[in-house]
C-alpha cells in the first residue's frame, strides 16, 4: 500500500479544505458533517486502492467509485482536487453563482465524478447495473460504491443488494459510512437497523467490519475481497469527525460556519 503517513497527510489535506469549502459558501452552507466522516475511507480509495489514470479519465479499464451518498459531494470533490481531476481555481468556485460544483454532484467523467448524486439508494443500484454491464464487456476492474447508514433506510438499497447477489457480483464492493446521524435524527431513533453486517450477510455479501477512520485497517478491508460474491465494509465513523463541536451533532448534517467557528475548527486539525 502507499506509505501510511501519505494517506494521513492526505485525509488531513481534504478535511481542511472541506472546512475552508464550507466557510467560503457563506449562507449556502454545506453538508459538512457527513462529509468530515467519510474523509479517510475516501483517501484510502484514492490514495491506495482505485485504479485511475487522471490524464486517461474515460479509460475503460478504471474502477469506478460511486457516491451514493451524494450530499458528501463535498469530500469528493475534495479529494478529486488533491489528486489532479478538479482543480483548486476550479473548486473555489463551491457554491458560488456560475459553479460547476455544488451541494450534489454532477456527472463529468473528464472529473472523475460518476454519477450525478441526489436522490438516496439511487447509487447502489447505479453501481450495480455498471458492475454487471463491466462484467458483460469482460472487463477486470472494480466498482465502488458509497453509502451512508441513514440512506440504507431506502427500499431500493434492499432491491439493489438482492440483485447484486444474485449475479454474484464480486466486482463490486460497498461501503456504508455508518455515522449514526442522519438529516433527521439519530439513525436508531428514525429506523433502527439493528446489525447492518448481519443484513447484508443476510443477502449473501463478504462483509468486513472496520473502524472508518483507521487507514490501515480500511486499507485491509478494502483489498480483502471473497472473489466469489459481492464484498460490503460498515465503516464505523464519527459525524463531523475532527471538529469539536461538530462531531455526533446532528446540527451539522448541514450548515454555515462563522469566523469564530471556521477558526476554531481549522485550529483542530493537527
Amino acid at each position: 500500500m502507499q506509505n501510511i503517513d501519505y494517506l494521513y497527510d492526505l485525509s488531513h489535506k481534504i478535511r481542511l479544505r472541506i472546512l475552508e469549502l464550507t466557510y467560503g459558501s457563506g449562507k449556502n452552507g454545506a453538508h459538512v458533517g457527513g462529509g468530515l466522516s467519510a474523509v479517510e475511507i475516501l483517501a484510502t480509495l484514492y490514495g491506495a486502492v482505485l485504479k485511475y489514470d487522471v490524464e486517461n479519465p474515460l479509460d475503460k479499464n478504471r474502477d469506478r467509485f460511486i457516491l451514493s451518498k451524494g450530499h458528501a459531494a463535498i469530500a469528493l470533490f475534495s479529494v478529486l482536487e488533491q489528486v489532479g481531476y478538479i482543480s483548486k481555481e476550479e473548486l473555489d468556485t463551491f457554491e458560488k453563482n456560475g459553479t460547476s460544483y455544488y451541494a450534489h454532484a454532477s456527472r463529468s467523467l473528464s472529473k472523475g465524478i460518476e454519477f450525478s448524486g441526489g436522490s438516496l439508494s439511487l447509487g447502489l443500484s447505479f453501481a450495480v447495473g455498471v458492475a454487471l454491464a463491466n462484467r458483460r464487456d469482460g472487463l477486470t476492474n472494480h466498482v465502488y460504491v458509497l453509502l451512508g447508514d441513514g440512506e440504507c433506510d431506502e427500499g431500493l438499497v434492499w432491491e439493489s443488494l438482492m440483485s447484486a447477489a444474485h449475479y454474484k457480483l464480486n466486482n463490486l464492493t460497498v461501503i456504508v459510512d455508518c455515522n449514526g446521524i442522519q438529516s433527521d435524527g439519530f439513525t436508531c431513533d428514525v429506523m433502527n437497523h439493528n446489525s447492518l453486517a448481519e443484513k447484508f450477510k443476510a443477502f449473501d455479501f463478504n462483509v468486513e467490519e472496520v473502524n472508518g477512520h483507521n487507514i490501515k485497517g480500511l486499507y485491509e478491508s478494502l483489498t480483502n475481497k471473497d472473489l466469489t460474491k459481492p464484498n460490503a465494509i460498515i465503516a464505523y465513523t464519527v459525524k463531523g469527525k475532527g471538529v469539536s463541536f461538530m462531531e455526533n451533532n446532528r446540527s451539522w448534517h448541514h450548515g454555515s460556519l462563522s469566523l469564530e467557528q471556521y477558526e476554531l475548527a481549522i485550529s483542530e486539525q493537527k
